[in-house]
């Protein structure tokens, strides 16, 4: 698999990582390479970020349930406004 670009780089740069991360990081990659293809296809970004919370959403619903999954996006709210996942922030 080759992705010329991806979206979901850490700023901070690779540090080490266990089995779960690295997984993590593969399934990254792989979302990466749809979502450059999907791009080279015409679709827009914000078109691409609303489908693939939709599908990351429902899974942790069928997964969770209700209630974990809601519980676990008000917790989100904090981590965005900490920067968490602003791709282009330096880690210091």
């Amino acid at each position: 698999m080759s992705v010329t670009k991806t979206l979901f780089s850490p700023a901070s740069g690779p540090g080490p990582f266990d089995r779960s991360q690295a997984e993590r990081q593969l399934a990254l990659e792989y979302l990466a390479e749809a979502w450059n293809s999907a791009e080279e296809d015409g679709l827009e970004s914000a078109s691409l970020a609303h489908a693939s919370l939709f599908a990351a959403l429902a899974t942790f619903v069928r997964l969770h349930g209700d209630e974990a999954t809601a519980d676990l996006v008000s917790e989100l709210t904090d981590h965005i406004r900490n920067g968490e996942y602003n791709l282009d922030r330096v880690v210091q």
